[in-house]
């Protein structure tokens, strides 16, 4: 006579065993809602941002005669010399900066023209040993033509303001993707069995006769704990072909590029329209912004310096010849490297000295001259800088691929590349799950999570998330309007679905011999 299986619980219980709470079937669901439709933003970011990344050596091909000298030898003609050779190859300019050429570097002399914007400049670039013109250029905050394609193609598609909100909403989603599947493998992965290996033989031999179990919960706790690391890391190649085997590649991939991306989108943020208004803000509210000297010589506030480190004022008619005193006067005063030397804006105005140096460890401090008396006449040093200015600049350097040079470049090129097949892995998987049975075929896969999971968090998970949600929607709008769309997208299709299968009303029979 076989023996009675113990009876299973019952379906409903066996769920709510499982899934005590909606947190997981919401994350699902935001998890691939989003993924789906934030990917093509994210695909365009990453491909341009791949361009962009390697500007500077395209620079260096496409403007060798321009910005490279061959051949650098001997002393440097006087500065002064250098601006009047390029005041004489743009006529009717006014004198906005000067970068002087160290090495192999030309120096680089801006002018603002009638017929330029605010923003670009006429920079003539002039072989400092020989006082030789070597080239000009119209340039975007010393930007070359193509290094401000680039740009422009990374930020806002060259479509002008409208164009930046495709930047804004991929960066803000971008790092609720990435902590949402870094949540959804860690549940689905923790302590599982490293990829590749076999679990241990099973004992066959009776309870009575097998060994007492050690009790040693540390190490036990620990092995799994690694088990988890592994499983976190490396996906299960061992796993059945098709989206299991895809899944492990795309969430695996995504561990390791996690902390790269959460990067990329904080400080993407800070160029951003809405989120990064909000932004600057916030470090004024704090006093994390960045300072920068004054260059009145009377007592007046200082100028404001520019996103790209640039000054928005145009210099007045300023006497070129003090130039060269003014970068004595600097360099006696301890400011070495590359330097950007602003003009004076009249003449009640102070010349403007700045180290350029956006590499490890960065080399940011300014001074303002007086010409007249050679004499310093305020300072400010990057290790005054406050701890919030300093993060975002070493934060947008970084992101720029400027703060570490090549090792930095490689980094991003690697974040990009990873984050192209992150993306192909996940639509892959959409396209694995689309339901093929002839009574259920769908085009595409069908959505993850339960609709209307939201509605299953516990009391305090609402209490708590939904002030927090508003708060960071408010700061990141671009993340906050698309979640109340889909909020109520989900709660709409619910609602209308529910109806259409909602039993029609019993229809009671006629009375007999009507």
């Amino acid at each position: 006579m076989s023996t009675a299986a113990p009876p299973s619980a019952p379906p409903s219980s066996r769920s709510r065993a499982q899934s005590p709470s909606g947190f997981v079937p919401l994350l699902l669901r935001l998890h691939f809602y989003a993924g789906v439709l934030v990917a093509p933003f994210l695909l365009v970011a990453a491909l341009t941002g791949l361009a962009y990344v390697f500007s500077p050596q395209i620079d260096r091909i496409l403007y060798a005669d321009e910005l490279i000298v061959p051949n650098p030898a001997g002393p440097t003609r006087p500065v002064a010399e250098q601006i009047a050779a390029a005041r004489a190859s743009a006529p009717g300019g006014t004198l906005v900066t000067v970068r002087p050429g160290e090495g192999s570097a030309t120096t680089q002399v801006d002018f603002a023209l009638p017929t330029l914007d605010e923003d670009h400049r006429r920079t003539v670039y002039v072989n400092p040993y020989s006082g030789e013109v070597t080239g000009h250029l119209t340039t975007w905050f010393s930007y070359t033509p193509v290094r401000t394609w680039l740009d422009d193609l990374h930020r806002n598609l060259h479509l002008g303001a409208a164009g930046r909100h495709y930047s804004e909403f991929a960066a803000s989603w971008l790092g609720v993707i990435t902590v949402g599947g870094l949540l959804l493998w860690w549940r689905r992965r923790r302590g599982t069995r490293p990829p590749g290996t076999r679990p241990a033989t099973s004992d066959n031999r009776p309870p009575s006769t097998r060994p007492a179990a050690s009790g040693n919960r540390p190490a036990a706790s620990g092995r799994r704990f690694g088990r988890t690391v592994r499983g976190l890391l490396v996906p299960d190649l061992a796993a059945a072909k098709g989206v299991h085997r895809t899944r492990g590649w795309h969430a695996a991939t995504g561990v390791w590029l996690s902390a790269g991306l959460l990067i990329l989108s904080v400080t993407g943020l800070t160029w951003s329209r809405y989120a990064g208004g909000n932004f600057s803000e916030a470090l004024d509210a704090l006093d994390g912004s960045r300072p920068s000297v004054s260059t009145s010589l009377t007592g007046a506030a200082a100028t404001p310096t520019g996103h790209h480190g640039g000054t928005a004022a145009v210099a007045g008619t300023a006497d070129h010849t003090a130039i060269d005193g003014v970068l004595k006067v600097a360099r006696d005063n301890g400011l070495d490297g590359p330097l950007e030397v602003t003009a004076p804006a009249d003449g009640t105005s102070a010349w403007k000295v700045a180290q350029n140096d956006s590499l490890w460890p960065v080399r940011q401090d300014s001074v303002a001259v007086d010409a007249t008396a050679g004499t310093v006449t305020d300072r400010v040093n990057f290790a005054d800088w406050p701890l919030l200015a300093k993060l975002t600049s070493w934060g947008v350097n970084a992101h720029m691929g400027l703060l570490f040079g090549l090792p930095n470049q490689i980094l991003l090129a690697a974040l990009a590349i990873g984050l192209l097949c992150v993306i192909v892995w996940g639509y892959r998987m959409w396209w694995q799950r689309r339901p093929t049975r002839a009574d259920r075929r769908a085009p595409v896969g069908a959505p993850l999570g339960t609709r209307g999971a939201w509605q299953q968090l516990p009391p305090w998970a609402i209490v708590a998330g939904v002030p927090a949600v508003i708060a960071l929607g408010w700061a990141v709008p671009l993340f906050g309007i698309p979640l109340a769309a889909f909020l109520l997208f989900d709660v709409a299709t619910g609602t209308i679905q529910s109806r259409r299968r909602k039993p029609p009303a019993p229809v009671s029979p006629a009375p007999a011999g009507s």
